[in-house]
Formats: structure tokens, sequence, C-alpha cells
């Protein structure tokens, strides 16, 4: 049973690892970034979700939506954990939603979900960071997203700072180099520059952190749960390791008699 199950975790591994070249092949150049949420025992930064929120208000929200995250969970706990009233005055204050009863716009609120846009066809971002997260690390293998983070956070920061400033006109599009982007152009000019956003923290508003930031949002905006699976499977884990034990040891007593009798005859 033992050999059936290593077997099985050996065969899982090295499907994971072929994934995740293929993911992590081409010319991207994207570094692994420690966040916070790495890792077994990793958790979001609430401050740095709470700037990630702002730059995405700020920056993002005017082309791209979060059509899939209801705008309550950013008072939930392990998120921006935002008080429930600025929860509500946020909601107001920056988004309409159409109300079908009202057949009209209304401001939003906490029940209701991030609009969605995509006027100028630009992707929503709800799933960005779990869409990229085939990329596993720098390295290209599968168990870096067990260790080393999901991987789409980290492509993520590398777009936002990926552009080398070369640009190029292609069938009447603008396009802009980023050593990030598969296929080295993309036709969103560079979103980010330095002080763009003043954080209440005093935080550093370089491109560097702000894409982190930002990155780490996103990765919170697809994965809202992660720290709760994280702690029902470290808690499965620990459960099923001492399962085991007793049952090996339940065994080994069963049998020890039987086997004795068997080694004398």
């Amino acid at each position: 049973m033992f050999k059936k199950l290593a077997l099985s975790a050996a065969l899982a591994l090295a499907v994971g690892t072929t994934g995740a070249f293929a993911a992590g092949g081409g010319d991207q150049k994207i570094e692994n970034i420690k966040f916070s949420f790495d890792g077994l025992f990793g958790t979001f930064d609430q401050n740095q979700l709470q700037r990630g929120l702002q730059i995405y208000t700020e920056v993002c929200a005017g082309c791209h939506g979060l059509k899939y995250v209801p705008l309550r969970t950013l008072s939930d706990e392990g998120g921006p954990h935002l008080p429930e009233d600025q929860v509500r005055a946020y909601a107001a204050e920056n988004f309409e939603v159409y109300d079908a009863e009202l057949d009209d716009f209304r401001a939003a609120r906490p029940v209701d979900h991030f609009p969605e846009n995509d006027g100028v066809g630009a992707p929503d971002l709800s799933m960005m960071a779990k869409a990229r997260a085939g990329f596993h690390g720098p390295y290209g293998t599968g168990i870096n997203q067990l260790f080393k983070g999901m991987g789409g956070a980290e492509y993520i920061a590398a777009l936002m700072t990926g552009y080398t400033g070369k640009e190029k006109d292609e069938a009447g599009t603008t396009l802009y180099e980023n050593t990030a982007f598969p296929g080295g152009w993309i036709s969103m000019a560079p979103p980010l520059e330095d002080e763009l956003v003043e954080f209440a923290d005093g935080h550093s508003n370089d491109v560097a952190h702000m894409s982190e930031d930002i990155a780490a949002f996103l990765m919170w905006t697809s994965e809202p749960k992660m720290m709760a699976r994280k702690q029902a499977g470290l808690t499965a884990v620990i459960f099923l390791t001492i399962l085991s034990v007793l049952l090996y040891l339940t065994n080994k007593r069963l049998w020890a008699p039987h086997k004795k009798k068997g080694g004398s005859v």
C-alpha cells in the first residue's frame, strides 16, 4: 500500500514538473519574489493588500474589472480586513452598478461585486494571478508551487516592471516591449511610475514596490480562501500522520503473537 502511495506521489510530482517547464519556457524574464503568503505557513500581509487595493482603485480600475470579487470580502479576516463602515464608504464612493429593479445605476454596496470593466478590451483581473499560476516560480519545477508560491503573483510583478521603454507601431496599434510578456510586446502602456500613488502608511512607492503590492492584491482576489485551505490542509496532514502511526502500531501489536507462533512451528 505504501509503495503504491509513494509511486502515485512521484507520478503526480513528475506531471506537475512537466507542466511547469512548458508554462515557464520561452524568453520571459521572471524572478521569484518572497511574498508573505508563500509556503505552507505563509499569510497575506494586510497592509500590503490595502496598498494593492489602493493601486487597483487609482490606477487599474479605469480599464480592468474584478467582476468575481464581492466588495464585502474587503472586510474579511485574512484579506485587506477593512472595517465594514470603510467598505460601505469605499463601495459608494468609487463604483456604480446597474440595478435591474431601479432600471438605473446606483452607488455600489458591499453586497455587490466589483463592477465589470471591459470597455477597452482589457481583461478582467479577478482570476489573473490564478490564470498565470502555471509558471510555478522561476526554476520551472512543480514543487516550487508549494515552497515558492503560486507563480501568478511573480508574473504580475514582473509584468509591471518589465517595460524596457521601447515602442513600435503594428497595424495601427502601439506596442510596448516587455520582458515578462509572452512574445515580448504588449499593447498596454506602462501603468506604473515612481510616486504615482501616495500611501497613508508612508510605504515606498517606487515601481518595484508597487508592483509587488498590486501582485499580492491580485493574488488575494483569485485565492481569497488560500489561508483557510492551508490551515485545513495542514490539519489534515497532521491528523493523517498520527492516524498512520496509530494504525501501524495497532497492526504490529495484533499480528505479533501470530508471527511468534508461525516462527516456532
